[in-house]
C-alpha cells in the first residue's frame, strides 16, 4: 500500500498541468482515479470511458496559455468537464455557466431518430483551489436551472458542480469515516502539499482506493526528473505570462491616475474610476 512521509517532495497536484498530467495517463491507476473523482462530486458512479484529445500543441507558446482541462465521457455518453484552477479570476462563475452551456449543446442530436430527450446530462466541474465565489461556508455547490421565486426547478440536464478548497479549515478536523465522499478529495487536493497532514492523507489513501490510485501516479511524476521539470517549465510560463499581464494593466491604472491627477480631479473620484488606493494615488 502506497504512503508518504515527510520526505517526499510531492509536485504540487493543484497546479493545472499537473491536475492534467496525474489524471489523463494511459493507465489504469489514471483512469481509475479519474473515474472516482467524477463519481464523488456528481453523486453518482460513472466510469470515465474517453478522454478527447485537448493537450495544447507544445510548440504553440500562445496556446500553451490555455486552462488545462480534462474533457471526458463516461460510458453512457455523458459529457465531463473537469478542471483544477489554481488562481481562478473574478469572472469564474459566468465562465463556468458559459463552457457549461457549450458543453451540453456540443451533444450531436442530428438524425431523424433523435429529439432533445436524447440529449444527455453534462457536467462542468471546477476545483477552485484559492478563491471564495460564494459567500456561505460550504465548500461544495452544485448548479443547475431553477426558479428561485417560485422554487421550482427546470429539471434540466446540465449542471456546474464547484469545489472551494479555501473552506476546509473545519472539514479537516473531522473524523476520515465521518467525511464524505467529496469531502476526501477536497481535503486531498488542498492538504497534500502540506507535510503536517500526511498522516491525513495515508488514511485517505487507506481509505479511498481513487485517492490512492491519484497519489501513486503523482509520486511516479514528482520521482521522474525529466517530467517534474517539463510540467514546472509550463507551470512557470503561466505564471510568467500572467504577471506580465497584470503589469502592464497596473501601469495602464497608474497613467490614468496621473492624467486625472494633473487635471485637478478629486482624489476620491480617481479611487473610485481606477481602484487605487488613495495612498497610491498620492504617492504618484
Amino acid at each position: 500500500m502506497i504512503r508518504f512521509d515527510e520526505t517526499d517532495d510531492l509536485i504540487d497536484i493543484c497546479l493545472d498541468n499537473v491536475f492534467k498530467a496525474v489524471f489523463t495517463r494511459n493507465t489504469p491507476a489514471s483512469q481509475g482515479a479519474l473515474s472516482r473523482l467524477i463519481s464523488a462530486l456528481i453523486g453518482r458512479d460513472i466510469s470515465v470511458t474517453a478522454i478527447s484529445a485537448n493537450e495544447p500543441p507544445i510548440d504553440n507558446l500562445r496556446d500553451r496559455q490555455i486552462r488545462f482541462d480534462i474533457a471526458c465521457k463516461a460510458e453512457n455518453g455523458e459529457p465531463v468537464n473537469v478542471e483544477m484552477s489554481l488562481n481562478p479570476d473574478p469572472y469564474e462563475p459566468v465562465r463556468l455557466e458559459f463552457h457549461a452551456g457549450k458543453l451540453f449543446t456540443g451533444q450531436d442530436i442530428r438524425g431523424f431518430d433523435k429529439s432533445y430527450d436524447d440529449l444527455k446530462y453534462a457536467y462542468q466541474i471546477a476545483i477552485l483551489a484559492k478563491e471564495r465565489f460564494f459567500p456561505d461556508e460550504t465548500a461544495f455547490h452544485t448548479f443547475e436551472y431553477y426558479d428561485p421565486a417560485h422554487r421550482v426547478s427546470l429539471n434540466g440536464r446540465s449542471r456546474i458542480t464547484t469545489v472551494e478548497l479555501s473552506k476546509l479549515d473545519r472539514v479537516v478536523e473531522k473524523p476520515i469515516g465521518d467525511m464524505n465522499a467529496q469531502e476526501h478529495w477536497a481535503i486531498f487536493f488542498r492538504y497534500l502539499p502540506d507535510k503536517g497532514k500526511r498522516g491525513k492523507i495515508n488514511e485517505l489513501m487507506a481509505y479511498e482506493e481513487g485517492i490512492a490510485m491519484a497519489s501513486e501516479v503523482l509520486l511516479s511524476i514528482s520521482k521522474d526528473e525529466v517530467e517534474r521539470a517539463r510540467l514546472m517549465s509550463e507551470y512557470k510560463y503561466a505564471v510568467d505570462t500572467q504577471s506580465k499581464v497584470v503589469h502592464a494593466k497596473r501601469e495602464v491604472k497608474l497613467e490614468i491616475a496621473r492624467n486625472l491627477k494633473a487635471l485637478g480631479a478629486p482624489i476620491e473620484q480617481i479611487a473610485l474610476a481606477t481602484g487605487l488606493t488613495e495612498q497610491q494615488i498620492n504617492e504618484l
